[in-house]
């Protein structure tokens, strides 16, 4: 879309959305925009403050919002109506990281912004207007956030922690196609070594390392039923559900503590193979270099990770461009002297990294319209190569299986 040159998107960016339904469409933007909640073309807010609440103290602070709250009154699809209040009974409270380090409590309130962004205003405006929703898309325009990754035009799913509880009250009474994950969605696990104490496998994208919240495979649960009826089994450090690639398990208690403390050691040699877009390289030489961006998961969008230099964790990756391509893509080879999770998607992704974010990344790269349509290729990740001292015998163990990306 062409941007007004005066317009606050081209220094913070903002998320946008379209919601076709059975009789046309409707288009919105997150909370303001060029400090407006009216644009002509695009849907209002769900509440329309007529100006800012202001608390002369803590607890008068608290009493407002809880009022404004009150007023975000959102219909779902049996034209049931809930305020904010309401719909955010149940949750678990969230903190920004400000408010966690600085000891702050947990308010019972919902987050600052829920309500305001694209989805809620737009399937609230759709059953105002008698409207059916059928397809719902967000997407990104203009810079992106400090502490955040966003790609201008990639689309992104709505936020877990503001959005989340939300559009569960408002998807009610629609019919909602659910994907579920079943056995032979992907490769099956090949077991590149196994011995009494240890197993390695070579983890096909889509499944995932330990057992989740829902009823999704894991390379645990797949051998330990699907397999063999293992009395103990244990991966011993993850992988993404959307990386491929070498992972351990461990047969004993004894086997899965000795291993930790490698990891927690760095005692473990790792190493990933990748493909990454719109990275500058200059001749034909190698580029190699260190990225140290501290990292914390963002509470308002789990599992994002995001960059925080005074609260996040240390995240340090040293990295090693081995190829440049002529499609404009490069391969890279990725070496995590630190384990924190999406470590290796965030610094390739962001601007003070390599500022390439991985190829078929849904969360830091987004997904993107093609002339063929949406495209939702596989995360071009793979953990290619891991050396360690066998927690048992002593011996060296090396595995190497190379991505062919």
């Amino acid at each position: 879309m062409e941007v007004h040159p005066e317009s606050e998107l081209h220094t913070c960016g903002k998320m946008f959305g379209v919601l076709l339904c059975k009789n046309g469409y409707l288009a919105a933007f997150s909370a303001k925009l060029d400090g407006s909640y009216e644009h002509e073309g695009f849907v209002g807010p769900v509440y329309e403050m007529k100006e800012e609440p202001i608390g002369t103290n803590k607890e008068e602070s608290r009493r407002l919002q809880r009022l404004l709250f009150a007023e975000y009154k959102l219909l779902n699809g049996k034209g049931e109506k809930k305020n904010l209040l309401e719909i955010f009974e149940k949750e678990k409270p969230i903190l920004s990281a400000d408010e966690w380090f600085n000891g702050k409590k947990a308010s019972s309130l919902p987050p600052s912004g829920a309500g305001e962004c694209c989805a809620p205003k737009l399937l609230q405006a759709a059953f105002l207007q008698g409207l059916e929703p059928v397809e719902l898309a967000e997407f990104w325009v203009g810079a992106s956030p400090k502490n955040e990754i966003r790609q201008e035009g990639a689309f992104y799913a709505p936020c877990s922690g503001r959005c989340g509880p939300i559009l569960r009250h408002m998807l009610e009474g629609l019919e909602i196609e659910h994907l579920k994950l079943e056995i032979g969605d992907f490769s099956k696990p090949e077991v590149v070594y196994e011995d009494d104490d240890l197993m390695v496998v070579n983890k096909p994208s889509g499944l995932l390392s330990v057992p989740g919240k829902g009823e999704e495979l894991s390379i645990e649960s797949y051998f330990k039923f699907q397999v063999s009826n293992f009395k103990f089994l244990k991966a011993v450090h993850r992988l993404d559900q959307d990386t491929s690639g070498l992972l351990v398990l461990a047969k004993n208690e004894a086997t899965y503590k000795t291993l930790q403390a490698y990891f927690q050691r760095r005692d473990i040699l790792k190493r990933y193979e990748a493909v990454c877009k719109g990275l500058q390289v200059t001749g034909d030489g190698l580029r190699e270099g260190t990225i140290s961006l501290p990292l914390l998961p963002n509470p308002y969008d789990r599992p994002r990770q995001m960059v925080d230099k005074e609260h996040g964790k240390p995240a340090i990756t040293r990295y090693v461009i081995r190829e440049k391509r002529e499609d404009g893509t490069v391969f890279v080879d990725f070496y995590p002297l630190t384990g924190r999770t999406h470590q290796l998607r965030v610094h390739a992704a962001h601007p003070e990294g390599l500022n390439a974010p991985i190829l078929g990344d849904r969360l830091y790269n987004g997904l993107r319209v093609t002339g063929d349509g949406l495209r939702g290729d596989r995360l071009l990740l793979h953990a290619a190569e891991i050396e360690f001292l066998h927690p048992v015998t002593g011996e060296k163990m090396h595995f190497c299986i190379p991505s062919g990306f």
